[in-house]
This record gives C-alpha cells, structure tokens and sequence, in this order.
C-alpha cells in the first residue's frame, strides 16, 4: 500500500479509538459500566448493533463463501436477521429487560435455575470467542495478501489491535464501545461502497457477471456456475439438500445470533427504553442488509472475473483481499483497509465488553466472589476484556482446516448454540416445566456434539449419515432440543405462571446492582409516540423487504 493508504487507515481508525478512551473517562458504576446507564438512544445502538453484526470475517469470509456457494448465504442477513433480531427486541429482551437484568444468562436462571445460567455463560464464551478466532484469521489474510505485510509484522498489529479496543472498552463500557462502534460502521459503509463499485464496473455488472458464468458453464464439481447467482440452487454440499432447508438453517443461524449473542443483547438492554430498543433492533439489520448483499455478490463476482491468482490462492477466504489488491488504486484501497480494521475493531471491543459482563455476572459473582463493593465487580469486568479477547487466537488451527470460515461457523452452531436459543425461545413463549431448560440443553448438544464428530473428525458407522449434515443438523437440534421440553413438561406439569419467574431472588451485588439502575421507560417522547414512528410497523416493513431479497430478488 501506499503511504496515502496508511495514512487513511490510521487517522480513520486511531481517531475512533482515541475517541473511545476521551468516552471512557468518569465511568465508575457497574450500571455504567455494563449498560450505559440504560441511557443510550435507538439511533446510536441501532449503528452499533450493523458494526458488530457485520464484522471482518463476514467481510472476508462471506466473499469466500459465495464464491464457493453461491448467494444462499444472503438469507441469514435477511430473513434470519430479520427474525432474529424481531424476536430479541420484541420477546426475548424485553421479558429480560422488565426484570432488571444485566444478562441474558441472568434471566435462563430466573427460568431455569442457577445451571442453566452457567451453561448459558459457558457456551457464550466459547461461541463468541470462537468468531473471534474468525475475525482475527480474516484480519491476518488481509494483512498478508493486501497489505503485504510479512507473518510477523501481521501478527503484531493484529494484537495490538485487540490490545487498544480491549483498553477503550475495559475502561469505558458499553458507552464507549456503543459510540464507537458507531463511528466504525460509517466507515465500514464507506468502504464496503468502495470496493462494491469497482468490482461491479470491472465485471461489467449483474449482466456481464451472468454472461461470464454461463459461459464457463460449470465449477470444479459439475454444477453449472450459472447457479452460484440464485439461493433456490444451491443444494448443499451433496447436492440433494432442500434450498428451503438450508434458508431454515440459516434463519435458526441468525435467530440464534440476536437472541443467545450478548453483544446484541446487551445493546438492546443499554436502551433508554422499549421503544428505544425495538427500533435499534430494526436500524441494526436494515443497515446490515444491502452492505452484506453487496458483500456477498462480490463472491460471484469473482467467479465471473476468472482471474489467474484465484487459481493457487490456498482458500477462498484470499478472494477478498486479491480483488481489493486488483481493483483498488491507491487511496481507495486504504479507505477498505480502513473499513475492515474498523470491523475488527468494533467487533473486538463488542465481544470484550459482553463477554467480560458475562464472566463477571453470571460466573465470577455468582458462583466465585458473590458480595463484594461495585467497584470490585466493575474492576473484574476491565480485567475480563483482554482475557476474553485472548480466547479467539485458541480456535485458529481448527479455522484454517476448513474450506472457509463461514462454513467452519456454521459446522459449530448447532452443537450447543442453537440448543441454547431453544431453550430461550421456549423459556419466554411458554410455560414449560423449570427443569426442562437444563434436560433440553443437554439432550440438543449432546446430539449436536455426536454430529460434529460424524462429520468432522471421525465416521461413526452407528450414526446414519443424513443426521450429521450442517444444513439439517440445526433444524434437527432446535427441534430436539424444544420436543425434550416439551416432553419434560408433559411428565412434570406447566410451570404456574406466577412462579416462572416470581421465585427468583438475588443477593448482595448483583441484587443491589439491579436495584440501582434507572426506571424502566416504555418511550423516551412527552406523549405517546405518533403511529408512524411504531416500531411494530418498521418491524413489518423490515422483514416484508427482507423476504422479498431471498424469494423473489435472489431466488
């Protein structure tokens, strides 16, 4: 790159970050610390919300992904973000919110008991620190292909990067990290335009794109490439699964991702009020929406340009940084450089914030140290955040065994994730029996964990094989996961409704803590908001539009 390029990526990105650390200053309560005070409004969580949701391993691997796939992927930044993020800010969070709550893991305990609470921060942590393992992988692509920088200088600025959004947001917060992840989704818009429009004029459009593909006819695999442009004809990776069950899988995928992510729902419960969080919700996944159909055309696109260097390249999650090296003159390709590291940190400073939270609620405090002052509890909250921070840089040698990242997040969704956002789902909609959260968390990641190992790591010949695929093993494990519930419940009895939740009582800190944040607001207006300004009416809109992009634009 040039020094105009670097000279873009690091006035874009050190601006933000010294903006983190200017917010940082005087945050001392752990309702600060954790939830902003429960003072943010719509417009800055909604922004928030699109830089976590579209980090730089979507960036990078979604490319990858379609450029091996197709666009099936859309479907998890449509209807499943949709729908995701609709059930978070109208069912999930609120029940959560009306509460009190820090965590969302606070509320499966009110639910489900004190297990099902560490089980619920257990399968975070590793969730979540298991992207962060994506996102790093990604950064260190760039860095080596674009950039061209050697393995050790790559891998020095990507811990300093961890090391700076781990400082702002340890000393900051959620404030902090909402504010500045703001400011790094404009710059994300920015670049992902950028890169979108030259790739677009260099393949001559969707027209030259669909001539390039129907006259190479077909991939490696026989299948027409012509296909790659369509979500109803990608038939997985045998070539005989349902287009509409893999939709299915990746709406139980984004579902998962609003609800059972803290980083999503912890915004949605730093809101000054329902209204406030219904409507961040909504600008969160419009705003996501046409940067990752963007994002992800670009893979399809770079099936139509043919060009020599994806013919060595080691995977496909190298066909981001080679068409920004082709295609982006100097300046240009440092405002992507700029976006991307402006993804990575967003995300960093998004997953340090809510897996600190975490760990110091729903493990440190009320399992290890359970009544100190707050001021302890908020400095084991700082502390958390480079140690959490750490834990993505654990999954890297099983990252770069698969074909892509995308397709190695989802080979590990289903085994205790989608379980987890069952058990959420079935918590809040129903009056299921308390100790079917706990059964069902078992019974879906147990038979999620027997699928990986079938088709991962080792045949089993006693498992039949059509149960180990990733598109039906998360239908199959939301399924399974909600029918042992539901069979607990049928054995033991409904759960009365004034005491699926009214038994539940905290003490010392994390009572006091709860206490001591503001009044729950149904609106931030003097009045009552104007119908047009309904967030239920945005809601519909949303996913009216959302389901017009995959069965109809790209179907």
């Amino acid at each position: 790159m040039s020094w105009l390029d670097w000279l873009l990526v690091l006035v874009l990105n050190g601006a933000v970050i010294a903006y983190g650390l200017y917010l940082a200053r005087g945050t001392a309560t752990s309702g600060e610390w954790f939830l902003g005070s429960r003072a943010l409004p719509w417009w800055g969580v909604g922004m928030s919300m699109f830089a976590t949701n579209v980090d730089n391993a979507d960036l990078v691997g979604v490319t990858g992904a379609t450029y091996n796939e197709g666009l099936h992927i859309i479907s998890v930044y449509a209807v499943g973000s949709a729908a995701g993020g609709i059930l978070a800010a109208f069912a999930i969070v609120p029940a959560i919110y009306r509460l009190g709550f820090y965590t969302n893991a606070e509320y499966l305990e009110a639910r489900f008991g004190p297990a099902a609470r560490a089980a619920s921060a257990l399968i975070q942590l590793q969730y979540r620190s298991s992207m962060l393992g994506l996102m790093t992988w990604s950064v260190y692509l760039l860095l080596r292909e674009l950039v061209g920088l050697s393995a050790p200088a790559a891998w020095t600025l990507i811990v300093a990067m961890v090391v700076l959004s781990g400082l702002y947001t340890a000393w900051g917060g959620l404030k902090s990290v909402v504010w500045t992840d703001a400011l790094q989704g404009l710059v994300m818009m920015l670049a992902g335009v950028v890169i979108f429009v030259a790739v677009w004029r260099a393949v001559g459009g969707w027209s030259g794109m669909t001539e390039a593909l129907s006259a190479a006819r077909s991939d490696e695999h026989g299948r027409p490439l012509g296909d790659l442009a369509h979500i109803g004809r990608y038939r997985g990776d045998t070539g005989y699964t349902s287009p509409l069950l893999v939709v299915l899988g990746w709406t139980i995928i984004g579902s998962g991702y609003w609800t059972v992510n803290h980083t999503q729902t912890m915004r949605l419960m730093g809101t000054r009020s329902l209204w406030d969080m219904q409507m961040a919700a909504v600008l969160g996944v419009a705003a996501s929406l046409p940067i990752m159909i963007a994002c992800a055309c670009l893979g399809v696109f770079a099936r139509a340009l043919r060009l020599p260097e994806f013919e060595t390249m080691a995977s496909a999650d190298s066909v981001y940084p080679i068409l920004a090296n082709k295609y982006l003159v100097p300046g240009l390709k440092g405002l992507v450089v700029a976006g991307v590291a402006a993804a990575a940190v967003s995300t960093f400073d998004s997953m340090g914030s809510a897996l600190s939270a975490i760990f110091a609620r729903d493990i440190y405090a009320r399992f290890l140290v359970r009544d100190r002052e707050d001021a302890h509890y908020v400095l084991v909250g700082r502390l958390a955040t480079i140690g959490v921070l750490a834990l993505g840089f654990l999954y890297l040698p099983f990252i770069v065994t698969q074909d892509n990242m995308i397709k190695a997040f989802t080979t590990l969704i289903p085994v205790f994730v989608t379980p987890l956002f069952t058990i959420y789902v079935v918590g809040v909609m129903t009056r299921a029996h308390r100790r079917s959260g706990l059964i069902g968390l078992l019974f879906g990641s147990a038979y999620g964990m027997i699928a990986l190992v079938d088709r991962e790591f080792y045949d089993l010949a006693w498992w039949p094989e059509w149960l180990a695929g990733r598109w039906i093993a998360l239908t199959i494990s939301f399924a399974l996961t909600a029918a042992t519930m539901g069979l607990v419940t049928l054995l033991l009895g409904s759960q009365p409704r004034e005491a699926t939740l009214g038994a539940f009582h905290e003490s010392g800190w994390l009572q006091r803590s709860r206490e001591a944040l503001p009044p729950l607001r149904d609106h931030p207006f003097a009045q009552a908001p104007p119908k047009w300004l309904n967030p239920k009416l945005w809601a519909a809109a949303l996913m009216a539009v959302s389901l017009w992009v995959v069965f109809g634009l790209f179907w």
